[in-house]
């Protein structure tokens, strides 16, 4: 079930593996996503024996560079736990499968950068819905639906075609995640606010949980900069809140992301003629992963009304169990199934 850029991590003019001390590890695994970084170093039996948690991994809006340094720190305490200094190889081949890895030149693009630092003898990037995709299947083939910080969707079908989006955002086509949920949350609680939209329990709880008198002095505190616009995603479990409340508003919103998750998967499944088939739906990132059931009973309601056949997972694995079970693949290590 591997998915990615594969590629050598031996720098012009650096030494290789052989002419250097014995790596600690088989496989470094990495789960960068938009809200943190997960690293863990394992032997070739999936035996993990150290792991870090370091940053958000945002090559999109940081650089690929400011990326893979959230993953360096963690990488740094990985070799203070098992005391190995700086050019000591950490393992044989390094498992990356991370946000913001959605076309090949990004995948690319990262492979290198990944290779530069020299951690391992060889590298595979790809997209971090596929680690997710690995760690929750029981087979080798279904689809996975990440609604984390945005939305993302990848499916592998029994004959191992594969099913993609650009997952880019708006310009192709995109909507949800808890970047979304809050930017809606928001919207809703500033036009409630003012009459433009219907009354909201949103605009009372925007401003109480920034501590403003009303939303749209959140609003204006994040265009003077007062208020960092990165902390719009804390409004999307506020929203799930009062949507649980039953505020219509917050409710509509709810709905429109649970058909969301639902189409992405459909269209996933349809692309792979998997819709009449016994196929799993893993279903990932912090959004879901909350388990809210305001959310997950429309989920689990739209799912068997349009894709009936399939069965819905939320996988106990952490995505970067994924991203080591797929190191471990392309080594030959695992049994695919």
């Amino acid at each position: 079930m591997g998915s990615g850029t594969l590629s050598t991590a031996t720098p012009a003019g650096t030494a290789t593996l052989a002419d250097r001390a014995r790596p600690a590890g088989t496989i470094l695994a990495v789960d960068g996503g938009n809200s943190k970084t997960d690293v863990l170093l394992a032997t070739d039996t999936g035996q993990v024996l150290a792991q870090a948690q370091a940053g958000p991994f945002t090559p999109q809006s940081s650089g690929v560079s400011t990326a893979v340094d959230a993953v360096a720190k963690a990488v740094g305490e990985i070799r203070t736990a098992l005391g190995l200094p700086e050019g000591v190889p950490l393992a044989q081949h390094l498992s990356a499968f991370v946000a913001g890895a959605d076309l090949p030149q990004e995948e690319e693009a990262l492979a290198e950068a990944f290779a530069a630092r020299g951690w391992t003898e060889t590298v595979e990037v790809g997209n971090d819905s596929f680690a997710l995709l690995r760690a929750g299947a029981s087979r080798s083939w279904g689809v996975a639906v990440v609604c984390g910080a945005g939305i993302n969707c990848v499916g592998i079908g029994p004959d191992g075609r594969r099913a993609r989006y650009p997952a880019i955002g708006e310009l192709t086509g995109d909507w949800g995640g808890g970047s979304a949920l809050g930017r809606m949350a928001l919207w809703a609680a500033v036009r409630g606010e003012d009459g433009r939209g219907p009354l909201t329990e949103l605009s009372t709880a925007v401003a109480e949980h920034f501590g403003t008198p009303t939303a749209l002095d959140v609003a204006l505190g994040i265009h003077l900069g007062a208020i960092p616009e990165e902390r719009i995603h804390e409004l999307s479990p506020l929203l799930l809140r009062v949507a649980a409340q039953g505020d219509p508003t917050a409710l509509e919103f709810v709905q429109r992301q649970a058909v969301e998750i639902v189409v992405w998967a459909r269209v996933a499944l349809e692309r792979l003629d998997l819709l009449d088939q016994d196929a799993e739906v893993v279903l990932g990132g912090g959004v879901l992963r909350a388990a809210e059931p305001v959310l997950m009973d429309r989920v689990f309601a739209l799912a068997a009304e349009q894709i009936p056949a399939a069965r819905l997972v939320v996988p106990s694995h952490r995505p970067v169990h994924g991203a080591l079970l797929l190191g471990l693949d392309r080594l030959g290590l695992t049994a695919d199934g």
